[in-house]
């Protein structure tokens, strides 16, 4: 099978989104392309047609090659979760939790099985295969057991490219020290240098890149200029280096930044509302007055919750409810706005039964297989009858108290018709659901903002408006296009191409 390797010197290096543009390069130019990722340390994920769970930045570039994401482009998912452990997704399942020693020992080789039968069932649908790698191909204490770099690109005999981020300082070292560390096979492997994350005056860099060709003996393909887009980040560290760029919004929002924050990717559609700016807050962080404040999901819900009581996020939260503001929760966020949630197989690390933030007159229970499942429905708040997609992914399953104690609470309203999905109460200030992806529905997400803008005597937005996923092909777009202006196309295409 024909594929490319894109390997990174370090992480964040632009391996993600460099294998996502070169994807919807080669979409454009008629080809079948499907991206892969043989295993991915991730938080965010997304769950495929099929009811299986894939890093979300795979489903990213599957978008990108437009096709329809698919297990098979990320066999293997770890989802830290904290106290050296991280659950174990294989083939799209969840089959277990592990340490870093135990997880080489038990699934090193399913997890290589896998990786083969995934390529294999790629290679024989799609012309091309852009493999993505992780972290870098270098670490010398973990080459062995690496599933996802050199190991992929030797199997597939792959033409690999190395990125390596400038903007931190330190390429040219990245770059001259990774290739030193790769055994003489995987080096021969590395046919182009690709340096991204570039910012200044382009004639300033030729001097250090003839030295780097000289000394290496490989070429620089491209170098790609920094760009302010806003992407999907793969993980929280992305988020502290987040700043809105933009002034005098109409709307302002606020995230909970949990330590095990996870899809937090539910929230690039708000980011690319001109009128709103997103802000992430920290547990020991001060709320402040948001318009509204937003608990995303959370890979350890208990942990976090106990994490943002003990810092005095919780009662800040709780203060900002009672005084009437606005409080949405998404899946481990709509669970710690309930009274109760109990673990008690420790199935998401902390195992007990906890109290809860009591804004929502519901209790959950963290047991059983995960869902995972993508779902149409039909709102019953802000508006009516607005289609709503989405997907589930969770572990608990959260129940309605009696009937007196949410007669307590207030006045509760199923905000779907699916009463399972999610609950807002008589005022819609407070609000909970379980579905991921509910801000990509551009109607619904419009009428939502428009409450907020009400409350400070704002006209509405028009809510007749595409849903993100048009935006997103807009970002990909650019991108590729961008990309496409700065790197050697033709000899990317060539190294495709060769036997």
């Amino acid at each position: 099978m024909k594929a490319l390797m894109v390997v990174g010197t370090t992480s964040h290096a632009g391996k993600s989104l460099l294998t996502a543009a070169i994807c919807r390069i080669l979409a454009r130019k008629g080809w079948r392309v499907a991206p892969f990722k043989g295993q991915n340390m991730a938080l965010n994920s997304y769950v495929t047609a099929s009811g299986g769970e894939i890093g979300y930045a795979q489903a990213l570039q599957a978008w990108a090659a437009g096709v329809a994401p698919r297990i098979e482009m990320n066999p293997i998912l770890l989802k830290p979760q904290g106290d050296m452990t991280s659950q174990v997704v294989l083939g799209g399942r969840v089959v277990g939790q592990t340490t870093a020693q135990e997880y080489y020992d038990k699934y090193f080789q399913p997890g290589w099985q896998a990786i083969e039968e995934s390529l294999r069932r790629l290679g024989s649908e799609f012309d091309f295969l852009v493999c993505e790698g992780a972290g870098s191909p270098a670490e010398i204490n973990l080459k062995h057991r690496d599933l996802t770099n050199m190991r992929v690109a030797k199997h597939l005999n792959a033409a690999t490219l190395l990125v390596v981020d400038i903007d931190r300082g330190g390429a040219f070292a990245h770059v001259v020290g990774t290739l030193e560390l790769l055994e003489p096979e995987e080096r021969a492997l590395i046919k182009g240098v690709v340096i991204n994350k570039f910012r200044g005056q382009r004639s300033l860099l030729d001097s250090g890149i003839e030295w780097l060709e000289e000394r290496t003996g490989i070429p620089v393909i491209g170098v790609i200029p920094w760009m302010d887009e806003v992407f999907p980040a793969e993980d929280s560290l992305d988020l502290m280096e987040r700043r809105s760029r933009k002034n005098n919004t109409d709307v302002n929002i606020s995230v909970v930044r949990f330590p095990r924050i996870a899809n937090f990717t539910d929230f690039d559609p708000l980011e690319a509302e001109p009128s709103v700016s997103v802000k992430y807050v920290g547990p020991r962080d001060t709320i402040g007055y948001p318009d509204a404040l937003i608990l995303p999901g959370s890979k350890t819900t208990i942990a976090d919750l106990l994490t943002i009581q003990k810092t005095g996020l919780a009662e800040q939260i709780q203060n900002y409810a009672a005084a009437g503001g606005t409080v949405l929760g998404i899946c481990g966020g709509f669970q710690m706005m309930g009274r109760i949630l109990a673990d008690p197989e420790g199935i998401e690390g902390q195992e007990g039964r906890f109290q809860g933030l009591e804004l929502l007159p519901i209790r959950t229970l963290i047991a059983g297989a995960k869902i995972a499942r993508q779902r149409m429905v039909s709102s019953n708040y802000p508006q009516d009858g607005l289609p709503v997609i989405g997907y589930e992914l969770h572990h608990g399953r959260s129940q309605l108290l009696d009937a007196e104690t949410v007669q307590k609470l207030g006045t509760f309203h199923a905000l779907f018709d699916d009463a399972n999905l999610g609950l807002v109460d008589d005022t819609q200030s407070l609000w909970g659901t379980y579905l991921h992806g509910i801000f990509d529905n551009g109607p619904w997400r419009r009428a939502w903002l428009n409450r907020l803008r009400q409350q400070r005597g704002l006209k509405s937005m028009p809510t007749g408006i595409a849903n993100y996923r048009n935006q997103r092909e807009q970002l990909l777009d650019g991108l590729a296009k961008k990309v496409a202006e700065h790197i050697d196309l033709p000899k990317v295409l060539d190294m495709l191409q060769q036997p």
